[in-house]
């Protein structure tokens, strides 16, 4: 959400604080025989449910206090704005003059009670709409304080402003200066949705309902991402004003309240993310067809009704977190991004090494060194290594 200073550590950063802008081995023998590879698999590690009559302070703590939260906001965050009632944890705001300011609502961490690095994170959340209003579903570094906004990282999992029926999904990070990655997606805000992110050590995604907007690569610390691999807490509050919505408030929607039917937190099961290696498997594309290396004789391309020889392929151990493809001893080669893939490598480069992805449906993407994503072009042209997204024809079966 905003790049707001926690109260224990408000004065020792709010100097450095600035206003949140939203707009950024070597090859062993084959094995002829297919065999199954690991599936992805979420544990569920923590929920609140909010069955009870009170916020559960096993879970959260409140953060209290005005003076803008680096953000320019007019409330005062009180305790006595969230409620827990209906299976629902409440959160008003109110036309109130507290503490020198004309509002107030509420504030919820997670910070030293549930902190996780890794895993999928959702919320099913009803929201309120009005000019001025500014709900948000979000996460910080858990090192804020000794280590100040930006350094610590966020990630913003849902927000909304005024009224309209954008939802944003951001990552805030330092890459020698404050840097961000966001998407977006139109939704219906005052009705029931899930809002998650999935953050593993190569991506963040974003997703409502299941639909994926957005993605962002921290693969090995690109683009100085190295924030987003420590653990981070949860928050959840609803601001009035401030940079993000502006100061014009429609007070005639006050109060206003954000309904959070439950916060839910999986990770990872041990090992389920790393890739199949030494096993041997088949890619079938979107349109049905496998993938085939067309044993090196020319552009690689997603037509095969069938999966023989050709299009079997060894997963292996490429070193540092990465995979290489092999097809009757050749390796599959990116070819860069600049022409048609290829499977006519005799040893491995970087143009061989790509990172093995397994999207939210269980499905598999490869994103070669040019950090663009093989795309079986729906299996009506050659294979490429250039896309920038994954959409269906970058998502491949086993």
């Amino acid at each position: 959400m905003k790049k707001v200073n926690l109260i224990i550590c408000l004065l020792a950063v709010s100097q450095i604080l600035t206003a949140c802008k939203k707009d950024l081995k070597t090859a062993g023998a084959e094995n002829d025989q297919l065999t199954a590879p690991r599936a992805l698999t979420y544990q569920q590690v923590w929920s609140d449910e909010f069955d009870g009559n009170a916020v559960n302070t096993n879970n959260w703590s409140f953060e209290t206090g005005g003076g803008g939260w680096g953000n320019n906001e007019k409330q005062f965050y009180q305790a006595e704005n969230a409620t827990v009632s209906g299976g629902n944890l409440v959160i008003t705001a109110r036309k109130q003059s507290v503490g020198g300011l004309p509002y107030t609502s509420a504030r919820l961490i997670s910070k030293g009670k549930r902190e996780y690095k890794y895993g999928r994170f959702e919320a099913r959340i009803k929201l309120p709409q009005g000019q001025g209003q500014w709900p948000a579903f979000w996460m910080l570094g858990a090192n804020i304080g000794p280590t100040p906004w930006p350094k610590c990282g966020e990630i913003d999992i849902m927000e909304n402003t005024n009224t309209s029926n954008t939802v944003l999904g951001t990552m805030h990070w330092f890459n020698t200066d404050y840097t961000y990655y966001g998407g977006n997606i139109n939704t219906t805000p005052t009705d029931y949705h899930v809002y998650r992110v999935d953050w593993t050590p190569s991506s963040i995604t974003w997703f409502v309902d299941n639909v994926q907007f957005h993605v962002g690569n921290i693969q090995n610390n690109i683009n100085g991402t190295e924030e987003f691999h420590n653990p981070f807490f949860l928050l959840l509050n609803l601001a009035i004003g401030g940079n993000l919505p502006g100061q014009n408030i429609d007070e005639s929607r006050l109060p206003a309240s954000m309904f959070v039917d439950y916060v839910k937190v999986y990770q990872l099961t041990e090992g389920s993310s790393n890739a199949p290696i030494g096993q041997t498997i088949s890619l079938k594309g979107i349109n049905n067809l496998f993938v085939s290396g067309l044993n090196g004789g020319g552009p690689m391309i997603c037509d095969r009704t069938t999966s023989q020889d050709w299009e079997k392929f060894t997963v292996v151990d490429a070193g540092a977190g990465k995979v290489a493809l092999r097809s009757m001893n050749k390796y599959v080669s990116s070819e860069n991004g600049a022409a048609p893939i290829t499977c006519n490598r005799a040893t491995i480069s970087d143009w061989e090494k790509f990172d093995w992805i397994v999207n939210a449906d269980g499905k598999i993407s490869l994103r070669g060194n040019n950090g663009r994503y093989i795309s079986s072009e729906n299996g009506t042209t050659a294979m490429t290594c250039n896309r920038t997204t994954i959409s269906g024809w970058e998502a491949f079966s086993l």
